[in-house]
C-alpha cells in the first residue's frame, strides 16, 4: 500500500514534472526514459520498475492530467449544470493537448486500469450533477445513460472524427439526454 506524501509520492511526482518540463521544452518525440530519469532525480531502473516503459508512463501522466480539479460549478438546474460541464468537457479533451492526452490514456498498460479510470473521473463528476438535481427533485438519468448519451458521442468524435467540436454540439447531446 503506497503511503500518500510518501517516497512513492514524491518520485511520482518529480517523475510527471519531468515529463512536462521535457515536452515543453523539446518536444514529445525527444522524450527517452533516460532523459526523464535524469530530470526527475531517479535512476532509469526506477522508472522501469514503476511504469514499465516509455508508453506506460505517458499514460500515467496524461489520466493525472485529465483528472478533474473540482467538481462541476452548480448552476440550479441539471441542464445548465450538465451543460456547462457537457462544453466545458469537449473544448478541454477536443483540443490538441486533450486529444494527446486521450491517446496516451488508451496506450497504456491495459492492466493498469488508466483508460477506464478516465471514465471513472466522467461518472463522478456526473454523479455530482446527478446528486444534486435528485436534491432539487428534479428527475434526471442514470450515470450510465448520460455517460452513453453525452459523453461517448463526444469521445468518438474525438477521436476518429476530425472535424472540431463545439459548445452547441455538447448542448445538443445534453438536451436529447435529458428529453428521454
Amino acid at each position: 500500500m503506497l503511503r500518500p506524501g510518501g517516497r512513492s509520492a514524491r518520485v511520482q511526482q518529480s517523475v510527471h514534472a519531468a515529463v512536462h518540463e521535457l515536452e515543453a521544452e523539446i518536444g514529445r518525440s525527444g522524450l527517452t526514459v533516460p532523459l526523464i530519469a535524469s530530470r526527475a532525480g531517479v535512476t532509469p531502473s526506477t522508472i522501469y520498475r514503476r511504469w514499465g516503459d516509455l508508453q506506460d508512463l505517458l499514460s500515467d501522466v496524461a489520466v493525472e492530467r485529465l483528472r478533474p480539479e473540482t467538481e462541476p460549478t452548480d448552476l440550479g438546474s441539471l441542464a445548465d449544470d450538465l451543460g456547462a460541464w457537457a462544453e466545458q468537457f469537449v473544448e478541454e479533451m477536443s483540443s490538441i493537448v486533450g486529444r494527446a492526452y486521450i491517446r496516451d490514456a488508451l496506450l497504456g498498460d491495459p492492466e493498469t486500469n488508466n483508460a477506464s479510470q478516465c471514465s471513472v473521473y466522467a461518472a463522478v463528476q456526473i454523479n455530482v450533477m446527478l446528486a444534486r438535481a435528485a436534491a432539487r427533485g428534479e428527475d434526471a438519468p442514470d450515470v450510465e445513460t448520460v455517460l452513453d448519451h453525452v459523453v461517448a458521442p463526444m469521445m468518438y468524435r474525438i477521436l476518429f472524427r476530425p472535424s472540431p467540436l463545439d459548445a452547441p454540439y455538447a448542448r445538443s447531446l445534453v438536451t436529447d439526454c435529458l428529453s428521454r
